[in-house]
């Protein structure tokens, strides 16, 4: 597709997420300026940058669909986007689109050959000599967002990414945030109460560095990076959307300065958890011994046995203890299920 064949669509049909999906390996840069001066680029297919005439202090990444059966935090950002396109919702922020994975999203699986979420801050590049379309669109997507940021005017300024997703099975909270290590650096109080004011109360805290796009942001791009799982895994068409009303209104306001609902930090309004252990898939013996319908942040027994491999049990080691992520299907040496325990932010928040 030309450039200037690019645009003359999305002019007359404002939806990038529909052109996207019909050509999810590329799409030419292109720019052009709406009529109420905002400045519109494609930078590559899902990859829209949006600069208004006149704009604040924040720079902020919204992204969706790095797990392509991931459908509904697709269709709040694409809804967002386009009513910025079709000059319904005037920006007042500097805002980078990105929906991560094109081709899973349009064959409705989280992945066609590797975990993009777990290819960044370099680990796209570890393995010499192996290739996929997920390790290029994670080299890709790493060089679009450190542009944004870099390219952002001098001086006192916020670098946002909100990663949003949803999990693969229900959860105790249906809404959680996974909060990036820090490296022993605070907490940022008013990103709970942004968090909160998207419905998202419970926070995991993480406490070793990762290979997450939300890690990236936070440690490679010095930004507030979150992944934000805002509910459970459906097909496009099966989103009950009156549940992510919520998240869907302050992300609305955060980048057209609208009223954000916010209320003060307080620890208990809030469930927070830390990671205790990670658990690993070693071989294809791999199993979970509980049900499918298990929600995260479930809670068992002291002993009761989790998961085994081959030559080795996991069992409930500690009171309190409970599950997230389990995913069996995940490729040897991942990560197949995390054990978290609640914990306290006091003194850790600023």
């Amino acid at each position: 597709m030309k450039p200037e064949e690019l645009l003359q669509q999305l002019q007359h049909h404002p939806d990038f997420l529909k052109l996207t999906l019909a050509h999810p390996d590329f799409l030419p840069f292109a720019s052009y300026q709406l009529e109420n001066g905002t400045q519109i680029q494609i930078w590559d297919t899902g990859v829209i940058y949006c600069l208004p005439k006149q704009f604040g202090t924040q720079d902020i990444v919204l992204s969706s669909g790095v797990h392509g059966n991931e459908t509904a935090p697709v269709e709040l950002c694409s809804e967002l986007l386009n009513d910025v396109l079709a000059e319904k919702l005037l920006l007042t922020e500097r805002v980078l689109f990105l929906f991560g994975n094109p081709p899973a999203i349009n064959a409705g699986v989280r992945e066609i050959q590797d975990n993009l979420n777990r290819l960044f801050s370099g680990h796209h590049s570890k393995e010499p000599g192996v290739q996929s379309a997920e390790r290029e669109r994670a080299k890709k997507l790493e060089t679009y967002v450190l542009k944004f940021f870099d390219e952002a005017p001098q001086g006192l300024r916020e670098r946002k990414l909100y990663d949003l997703h949803t999990a693969i099975r229900g959860s105790r909270f249906e809404k959680f945030a996974v909060y990036p290590f820090l490296h022993g650096e605070n907490w940022s109080k008013t990103q709970f109460e942004f968090l909160k004011a998207c419905g998202a109360n419970t926070v995991l805290l993480m406490q070793t560095p990762a290979s997450t796009f939300s890690y990236f942001a936070a440690q490679s791009c010095k930004a507030h990076g979150f992944t934000i799982e805002l509910g459970k895994v459906r097909p496009f068409g099966q989103n009950d959307m009156s549940r992510f009303t919520q998240a869907a209104s302050a992300l609305r306001a955060l980048i057209s300065g609208g009223e954000l609902h916010t209320t003060e930090f307080n620890e208990a309004d809030f469930n927070l958890y830390e990671v205790r252990r990670s658990i690993n898939k070693t071989t294809e013996a791999f199993t979970l011994h509980f049900a499918d319908n298990i929600e995260n942040f479930t809670t068992f027994d002291v002993g009761t046995l989790l998961a085994s491999d081959e030559g080795v049990e996991y069992k409930v080691e500690v009171e309190g203890e409970a599950i997230i992520f389990p995913n069996p299907k995940v490729a040897i040496g991942q990560r197949a299920m995390l054990m978290v325990k609640p914990v306290s932010v006091a003194g850790k928040v600023s």
